[in-house]
């Protein structure tokens, strides 16, 4: 074998979701984020259109776009349903995180690909990510929903008109102990055809 696959299979069972109001604000340096990044753009990719567009926030940054999920969550949620409580935890997150990234997909320009293969490659990106930050003993934390993927947080980044915001991911030491995981059992997800 090539790599241990105990190790392998430790650290992905290891890999855990934390919230950024669980981080302390010690800064994560800038070569870590890199080497995140770098891993996560190894991603299987269909066609190598590499897909993936990375925008990190960092310092005062964090601030501009707080203001802007603030403000794109007041325009386009109807009053009725608008939840201040809603709006000031979407304003406050990226302010609890020393590092925040913003997870773009680009479409390959000649359109060969379908977008949900370009989805699914992003996906594996973050995965990639999110594996290397529980080998750096920090927390991650991959945040969706329609805030994110509206056409304002796509014109914020600067993608094209064919490209997506696929949420945040926010990266920082927790403060709180590491959290147990629990999965279903293989057999209960798992259908084997062999005749």
């Amino acid at each position: 074998m090539r790599y241990s696959v105990s190790e392998l299979s430790d650290l992905i069972r290891d890999r855990r979701t934390i919230q950024p109001k669980d981080f302390t604000d010690r800064p994560v340096l800038r070569d870590v984020v890199e080497r995140i990044l770098s891993n996560g753009t190894w991603a299987p990719n269909h066609g190598m259109t590499q897909p993936w567009r990375f925008q990190v926030f960092m310092g005062n940054s964090r601030s501009r776009l707080a203001d802007h999920l603030a403000a794109t969550y007041r325009a386009i949620t109807p009053t009725d349903m608008f939840l201040a409580s809603k709006c000031d935890k979407l304003r406050q997150r990226p302010l609890q995180s020393t590092v925040v990234v913003a997870i773009g997909m680009e479409r390959d320009p000649k359109g060969k690909i379908s977008e949900l293969d370009e989805i699914c490659a992003v996906a594996c990106a973050v995965q990639n990510m999110h594996l290397t930050c529980t080998a750096y003993g920090l927390g991650g934390f991959w945040s969706t929903g329609p805030v994110l993927s509206s056409d304002a947080m796509r014109d914020f980044l600067g993608l094209g008109v064919e490209g997506r915001c696929l949420g945040l991911f926010y990266i920082g030491y927790p403060r709180v102990e590491w959290p147990k995981g629990y999965r279903k059992p293989l057999p209960d997800v798992t259908t084997w055809h062999e005749d």
